[in-house]
């Protein structure tokens, strides 16, 4: 057994808390940019793409994240692509992350009345002027925070990034269990830094919600 005062366990799960932190922002940056993609494909009504995208959010919703995990490390393998733990766990994340964040985003644009759309066919606009100039904004202030509340997910989704190697902080405070044999207490400070980390959100997420309620 190694012996681990409480301040070495800290400081290696803060050294490991990084990597949760950067994954869960290359995962929520990911997403969001693939999310929005299929978003637009949807807005836009090019042919197929409803289907495309309505089949490829109930694929990445209809199944657990772990699988995902698992299928994107051992998957990309067996196709020749020597990926790491890391590459595997950022596009499993970004892929989950998208499916979730185009279904976000399109109640929040399917939330706006339907007078706004009609009014701004009125005007002869564009697909992108419409989400631009009209339908955007509004929708933009209702998305904002379930938005970031679903950032929380991600976040606490890295956790099982663990299983496939990637070392974060679930991953840092097993490791460090098994080294330690104090299971209680390093698991305790996992849990608080996971606190610590997703409190702030979920307070920002309520906060936002509350302002969006009084103006409407």
């Amino acid at each position: 057994m190694v012996e681990f005062t409480l301040w070495d366990i800290l400081r290696n799960l803060l050294l490991a808390a990084r990597w949760t932190v950067g994954l869960t922002l290359v995962a929520f940056a990911g997403g969001a940019l693939v999310g929005g993609l299929l978003l637009l494909a949807r807005l836009a009504r090019w042919p197929g793409a409803a289907a495309f995208v309505s089949g490829y959010v109930q694929v990445f919703q209809g199944t657990p994240l772990l699988m995902q995990l698992f299928l994107a490390y051992f998957g990309l393998a067996l196709l020749g692509w020597n990926v790491s733990a890391w590459g595997a766990a950022s596009v499993a994340l970004t892929l989950y992350a998208s499916a979730f964040l185009c279904e976000i985003w399109r109640g929040c644009f399917m939330a706006i009345p339907r007078g706004q759309w009609e009014a701004a066919d009125s005007l002869a606009l564009s697909l992108g002027e419409k989400l631009r100039h009209v339908i955007g904004p509004q929708a933009l202030r209702l998305a904002i925070a379930p938005t970031v509340g679903f950032a929380v997910q991600i976040l606490k989704g890295t956790a099982l990034a663990s299983v496939i190697g990637f070392v974060e902080l679930t991953k840092a405070g097993s490791m460090i269990t098994n080294a330690t044999f104090r299971p209680f207490t390093v698991y305790a400070c996992v849990a608080l830094m996971y606190f610590a980390l997703c409190f702030p959100l979920s307070w920002w997420s309520r906060v936002l919600e509350r302002k969006l309620q009084r103006v409407h």
